[in-house]
């Protein structure tokens, strides 16, 4: 293991405090390590490829903005690895957005990238999550009620 110094601002100082307390890690360099490890897991490894995974994109837009929502569906239509979306509002005008992507990690991150830059988003996180190979999505076994399914 290394040691690293970083230099950083007393405010962000104290969210890495209050992120450690919420979370409870031990340290700071635990929180920092979790943090190193998400932004850079989607470009290693069998992700970076073209593997397919799955990803949810959830995004907060002001639906005032002049022809945003008919930007964001020809995005969708266009890139192709949107396959399912849940819309909330969230105020009088702003919309919450989730979409549930399936692809490549390049064809997902372009996707995010130019949902996430159109003018009235104002948030936007991708987070990946890896397919599981061993078992395709029809899978034929029972889901037990009682298990949250």
């Amino acid at each position: 293991m290394q040691r690293i110094t970083i230099t950083i601002d007393d405010e962000l100082l104290a969210a890495v405090d209050r992120l450690c307390t919420e979370r409870g890690y031990g340290s700071r360099s635990e929180a920092v390590r979790d943090l190193v490890r998400d932004a850079v897991a989607p470009s290693q490894g069998d992700q970076a490829g073209a593997a397919p995974c799955y990803g949810t994109l959830s995004y907060v837009y002001n639906h005032g903005t002049r022809d945003l929502a008919r930007r964001l569906t020809d995005e969708g239509h266009y890139h192709g690895v949107s396959i399912a979306s849940m819309h909330v509002h969230l105020t009088r005008d702003d919309c919450l957005e989730v979409a549930v992507l399936h692809g490549s990690v390049p064809a997902m991150q372009a996707y995010a990238d130019r949902i996430i830059t159109q003018r009235g988003v104002r948030y936007g996180h991708l987070h990946l999550i890896p397919e599981n190979r061993a078992e395709p999505a029809n899978h034929p076994h029972p889901h037990d009620d009682n298990a949250g399914h």
